[in-house]
């Protein structure tokens, strides 16, 4: 097991034992969907998100004033540290439950661990997942555990959330402004760092975005109209960005020059530092996407790249977009930017990028 340090302490080459990393580790989009078509949508009245439009979580009634919000979500390492892995892991999973507008309430651990990994290792993991939902309030109440050849951590996630108060990902509204919560770029990145190419500064920074929750942020919606939210993570800002206009039947307009980017990003593009997911997310959204504008091959490679933990995709009306960014801001999300705005209903919406 190879050693180094991170932030000046020893750590363990986590992303070298693994062919992806975070995110971009999982299945295609296009090809997951293949996989599921043939399974047919819950008729279940108390189901209120179900699959139908392919939300961040899934929704059941239990009475008039409480329903349960359920999601799941793992993957191989996005660093090499365990510890920060772990807390990464975890804030990716409970992002779902932030987009729906819940309030995480009990975990179960999803571990899929080399036999051969230190139990030092795999300690400090389930450490930095158990640390972040002890931050969000979230009880772990168990987990599951299976051999692999590949290292896998993740979360089973349970929340609370009254029926008459969701967000999901089919309400946006003509008119509507469209508001990014945290910067893109952090597929790039993260490969920079697999490649061992990428600063300390520039590791600390992308760890820092990574493993901060989206709690404040939904703590500070609820003074807004929401009208459909969703998370960006391993389809990109296109591919999540269009199953919500798929889910609403509008179609976006998106500014490229308003977009929080990390600005190392550009630089490692220019090094072939992209996830496959760049492929995979580019074929996904191709029927969709319009170009207004020609833009430069690294500025295109933003738009695709999967994110890990990524941020909020919010849409609400145009008047109360400017407060709530300089809200989003004071509370600890710096790079939140208005990115666009929801246009003309449509059966055949269209992601429009100038």
């Amino acid at each position: 097991m190879f050693t180094s340090s991170f932030f000046g302490k020893k750590t363990w080459d986590l992303t070298q034992r693994v062919k992806c990393a975070g995110c971009a580790s999982k299945f295609s989009p296009t090809q997951l969907a293949a996989i599921t078509k043939s399974l047919k949508h819950t008729q279940n009245e108390n189901v209120l998100v179900g699959t139908q439009t392919i939300d961040d979580a899934g929704v059941y009634r239990l009475s008039k004033d409480l329903a349960l919000v359920q999601t799941v979500d793992f993957f191989t390492p996005i660093v090499d540290d365990p510890f920060m892995y772990g807390q990464i892991s975890a804030a990716n999973a409970l992002s779902d439950i932030y987009a729906m507008g819940g309030t995480p309430l009990t975990a179960l651990n999803i571990c899929a661990f080399p036999k051969d990994f230190p139990n030092e290792v795999l300690e400090k993991i389930l450490q930095g997942g158990h640390q972040k939902a002890k931050e969000a309030g979230c009880e772990i109440v168990g987990g599951h555990t299976v051999q692999d050849k590949e290292l896998k951590y993740g979360m089973a996630i349970t929340g609370t959330i009254h029926p008459e108060k969701i967000y999901t990902n089919q309400g946006a509204k003509p008119g509507d402004s469209l508001l990014l919560t945290k910067p893109l770029g952090t597929g790039i990145l993260t490969t920079a760092i697999k490649r061992k190419k990428a600063t300390a500064q520039t590791l600390q920074k992308v760890c820092h975005w990574m493993a901060m929750l989206n709690q404040k942020a939904v703590d500070v919606m609820a003074s807004y109209d929401i009208h459909a939210c969703t998370d960006i993570t391993g389809f990109g800002l296109t591919g999540h960005s269009m199953q919500m206009a798929n889910a609403s039947q509008v179609s976006f307009n998106l500014h490229f020059k308003k977009l929080p980017i990390y600005e190392e990003a550009f630089y490692f593009v220019g090094k072939k530092c992209i996830t496959g997911a760049d492929k995979t997310n580019r074929l996904y959204t191709q029927a969709q996407i319009e170009f207004q504008n020609p833009l430069k091959p690294e500025e295109e490679a933003l738009i695709f790249d999967a994110q890990t933990s990524g941020g909020l995709f919010i849409s609400l009306p145009h008047d109360q977009a400017p407060a709530l960014k300089e809200e989003l801001k004071a509370v600890g999300y710096t790079d939140t930017e208005i990115v666009g705005e929801v246009i003309i209903p449509s059966t055949t919406p269209k992601i429009i990028i100038f």
